[in-house]
């Protein structure tokens, strides 16, 4: 890691914040929303910044609150946004696009609250490692003029890791987080009793000390992806875990000896791209 870098795309970022103005940040206490709303505060001041949290159906109950415990210890002002995912049109239906319905739901919530309160921009934790992946959430947000700081600044998460742990913020080192929609398998509908499941499953699989955790849902099975060095670890607990889960509503339970790996959904897709 080039640290000299990493310096300098922080400086453009903070030129861009400075364009910017007055700023509302999609904040969902994840590495790069941290990272933005925190450089964003020390670039423009508590008065100019808003930190939205988007409360859902498809967002962790523990990660809500860690968004309340994080922009309370960074001083950021912060407001919970109620918000029903599952009735956004074409939302449930969980197709490839299902990201960009969630998103153009979210930034048409955000758009009155700028306005109402008199920001300039909304921005989200768009990085640059997100541009040429299956991002169509990317879409919704240049469609609603949403901008990506971070992206515009080229910084990657390796970047942004290596800044948030030399600004003292603990989420340098954070799971990368994604929606609990995420986990289940295009094609299939999306409900709050799978979502439920799913966050079952992992709050329980977590407590057995793994931090990176994904149960991926195909019908009836749980795919449990872990990184590849707690692979050996979950399995010296394969039967409480497959009971448990079996408890929680599933009828097989497996685990993916690959390992966690981001996205993997969308390895049932073809040729498919983020519009960047």
């Amino acid at each position: 890691m080039d640290v000299h870098s990493s310096l300098l795309k922080e400086q453009k970022l903070k030129d861009i914040l400075i364009g910017m103005e007055r700023i509302i940040i999609a904040f969902s206490g994840g590495v790069d929303s941290t990272y933005l709303l925190k450089v964003a505060l020390d670039t423009l001041g508590k008065e100019n910044v808003l930190a939205i949290t988007a409360d859902s159906e498809s967002f962790p109950p523990s990660e809500l609150k860690e968004t309340i415990r994080i922009a309370k210890e960074i001083g950021a002002p912060h407001q919970i946004m109620k918000m029903s995912e599952l009735s956004i049109p074409g939302y449930s239906e969980n197709d490839s696009n299902r990201c960009y319905y969630c998103k153009k739901g979210l930034f048409e919530n955000l758009y009155p609250i700028m306005v109402e309160k008199g920001y300039h921009n909304l921005t989200f934790g768009l990085i640059k490692d997100d541009l040429g992946e299956h991002r169509p959430g990317v879409k919704a947000a240049m469609e609603n003029n949403v901008r990506g700081p971070l992206a515009e600044a080229d910084l990657t998460k390796e970047d942004i890791r290596v800044r948030s742990k030399e600004l003292g913020l603990d989420t340098w080192d954070k799971p990368s987080l994604a929606c609990l929609s995420s986990r289940i398998a295009y094609g299939e509908e999306i409900t709050i009793e799978k979502l439920r499941k799913v966050d079952d499953a992992e709050q329980y699989i977590k407590s057995f000390g793994i931090k990176q955790v994904r149960v991926r849902v195909h019908k009836e099975i749980a795919r449990i992806e872990v990184s590849p060095a707690d692979i050996q670890h979950l399995i010296k607990y394969n039967v409480q875990v497959s009971e448990e889960l079996k408890r929680i509503g599933f009828k097989y339970v497996a685990l993916d000896l690959t390992g966690y790996k981001s996205g993997s959904m969308n390895q049932m897709l073809t040729g498919v791209t983020a519009e960047a």
